[in-house]
Parts: C-alpha cells; sequence; structure tokens
C-alpha cells in the first residue's frame, strides 16, 4: 500500500503543475479534514507561488459567519460550494477546494459517517461530488483528502505536456 504522505506529494505535485502553468492562485476550506488538504497543498513545489492559504471551518458558526455559508444543511453538496465560493472570495483566489461532512464514527445531520460532500472552484465554475466511505475517522479523513486533491486537480486547466 502507497505511503498516504506519498500519495497526497504526488497529487499536491500535480495541483501545482497546472495551477501554475494556468497562472492560477489556490485556497482551501476544510471543516472534517482540519488542514489535511492545506497541508499537503503547502508542501507542493514552489506553494508560496500559487497557494493562497485555507480556512479550517469546523465549527458551523465558521462556516456561516466567515465563509458565507447560508445552505440549511453544513452536511450538503449546497454547503460545499458555498465553502469553495467563499473561501476563494475571502482569500482573493482563482480556485478553491472545499469539504464537508461526517468522520464519524457517529451519524450526524441526518447522514451516516463516512458521508462526504466536496467542491471545487475554478474561476466561478463549480463542481461537486459526493462521496460514502467506510472506515474509522482517521480513514475517512484520509480518503476526504485524496478524494479532494483529486477533485481540485481534475477542475484544473491541464498543464501542457513538456
Amino acid at each position: 500500500m502507497e505511503d498516504p504522505a506519498d500519495e497526497f506529494a504526488a497529487l499536491a505535485e500535480e495541483v501545482a503543475d497546472r495551477a501554475k502553468a494556468a497562472g492560477l492562485t489556490v485556497a482551501t476550506a476544510e471543516s472534517l479534514t482540519s488542514g489535511g488538504i492545506a497541508n499537503a497543498i503547502g508542501a507542493a513545489p514552489e506553494a508560496s507561488e500559487w497557494f493562497r492559504g485555507g480556512v479550517v471551518a469546523y465549527a458551523e458558526a465558521v462556516k456561516r459567519e466567515v465563509l458565507g455559508v447560508t445552505a440549511e444543511s453544513i452536511t450538503s453538496a449546497e454547503c460545499a460550494r458555498q465553502l469553495a465560493t467563499g473561501v476563494a472570495s475571502l482569500l482573493g483566489s482563482d480556485a478553491a477546494v472545499a469539504v464537508t461532512g461526517v468522520g464519524g464514527p457517529d451519524p450526524a445531520d441526518g447522514e451516516p459517517a463516512g458521508t462526504v460532500f466536496a467542491a471545487a472552484s475554478v474561476r466561478g465554475e463549480v463542481r461537486d461530488a459526493h462521496f460514502r466511505f467506510d472506515g474509522d475517522p482517521a480513514e475517512v479523513v484520509h480518503q476526504t483528502v485524496r478524494a479532494a486533491l483529486t477533485l481540485l486537480r481534475d477542475a484544473l486547466p491541464p498543464a501542457p505536456a513538456d
């Protein structure tokens, strides 16, 4: 099995390549991952050139008061989309990725543990995804970081081939 740090580093490097090639800046808004996505992105090559920063919006009040979430449920695709656009606006970035959900071990907001909503915004165009991950909370967080990095990578324009 691949080391999670190596896996995240490889994905973050692809994000870096695409962001730099397109001249885009990136931000993150994270709930259940508590900064794991920003940690991976911040370790990518030349992050200081393209990574604007992130907001760990674990508490509902932070989601609503800092990032402008108005979605009825904070465990929803609508919330993830609003987190992505909110952090992009707050930090002045061209692109953003956001996650919210239920890490577990217990259900929350009427959703079972392992339910994750993610969104990526690039220049105002937003795509979202819904996941159901298995495992303990640490495993759900790991799978969420991987999924978010992949979603962001795929939302960014491909880097030109060398």
